[in-house]
């Protein structure tokens, strides 16, 4: 499925509705903030199901930067939800009220780890979840197909967020989105390649452009605390022991939250446009792509980075002794030993290299951290 749809008509943002499906999490809450801030006269609808995956506080954190950034840009709305994408009912509710012109479905059960002990959630949040979300997409572009109007056309772009996850153990490095991703080591990732396959489905035969996004190893202020520089610097500060896995031989293209969130930007308004295929039938209007920094850094120099941070940001004493806690231990099942995007596609049709640096993303993260905790 190598499949790669030009680039279609552009799409002008001004008085569209967006939906946008995890929008209490990690990257939802970045993008949704940038949009508010942004973009004139939009409308965005965020869900979110607040689950306890893990501290809600941080959600509500997020909820709550939101409302305040709303409440500066009169020109643009927010509404928020709270529910499940697996709620098909609730899905259908949504859709039929807001009728959404764009829709980003950042709403995922998150996790390599996590799929190996509680694959139930995976496969009603990643599945079902996102199966529900497709429907509503075609039944929108249905109901409104044979009326050509100025009213509601039904959704326009549809973007998703997939993983790097997909790649598995793959050893052609860099990883490019022309490459085989038949191998998947975890359930999380299969769930991933899934959904890139039920999406170039809906897109072949319902004509719903999607766009899917590969993403590297986001990290952040407001991050997710199951996140390996999240849980490091916690770890740190209960003075515990920090596992370093495959004998921190591990490598991570580690992409800054602003620099993801700035590709999704560019991403929303450039739907793929459906072509002429190789068969002479119609082309998906399907597009995939790599969202990392094409650099990949190995784990062990990352800590050392972060610990420098943790200490000049007096979170952690000078004299901390980090070698007394560092437990060097073998690759976890549904691990991969190093992740590394070919962003070529990216480039070529946004124009766009991510430009933050490992340095300066840790520190954004660690001053969010000490304000957070009130450290």
């Amino acid at each position: 499925m190598n499949e790669q749809g030009e680039r279609g008509k552009y799409l002008e943002l001004k008085d569209k509705k967006i939906l946008i499906t995890g929008a209490a999490g990690f990257i939802g809450y970045h993008l949704v903030s940038v949009l508010l801030q942004k973009e004139k006269s939009i409308h965005i609808i965020g869900i979110d199901n607040i689950n306890d995956y893990y501290d809600i506080s941080i959600k509500e954190y997020r909820l709550k930067k939101i409302n305040e950034i709303s409440l500066e840009y009169f020109d643009c709305s927010w509404s928020f939800l709270k529910g499940d994408i697996s709620d098909k009912q609730f899905v259908c509710a949504v859709f039929k009220k807001y009728k959404p012109d764009i829709v980003i479905n950042l709403a995922a059960q998150a996790g390599v780890r996590y799929s190996i002990i509680n694959p139930d959630v995976y496969i009603e949040s990643n599945l079902i979840g996102f199966y529900n979300i497709l429907e509503a997409c075609r039944n929108s572009c249905i109901d409104n197909d044979s009326v050509k109007t100025n009213e509601y056309q039904g959704v326009q772009h549809l973007i998703y967020a997939s993983s790097s996850s997909v790649y598995g153990e793959n050893k052609k490095v860099p990883y490019s989105t022309e490459d085989k991703v038949d191998n998947p080591v975890s359930l999380y990732a299969a769930t991933k390649k899934t959904n890139e396959l039920m999406a170039h489905v809906y897109s072949k035969i319902y004509n719903i452009p999607s766009t899917g996004l590969r993403f590297f190893s986001v990290y952040g202020p407001a991050g997710r605390p199951d996140m390996a520089y999240f849980k490091f610097t916690d770890q740190l500060r209960k003075g515990e022991k920090i596992q370093i896995f495959n004998y921190g031989n591990c490598k991570r293209d580690f992409t800054y939250i602003s620099d993801a969130v700035e590709c999704i930007l560019r991403v929303i308004s450039c739907p793929p446009m459906q072509t002429a295929g190789e068969d002479g039938l119609r082309a998906a209007p399907y597009a995939i792509y790599n969202i990392g920094s094409q650099k990949p850094e190995k784990l062990l120099d990352f800590m050392e980075i972060l610990q420098k941070e943790l200490v000049d940001a007096e979170i952690l004493p000078k004299d901390y002794d980090f070698e007394a806690l560092k437990e060097y231990v073998p690759m976890q099942q549904g691990d991969t030993h190093v992740t590394y995007a070919d962003t070529t596609t990216l480039e070529r049709d946004f124009g766009f290299r991510p430009k933050t640096n490992l340095r300066e993303g840790v520190h954004k993260f660690v001053e969010w951290y000490k304000d957070f905790y009130k450290l």
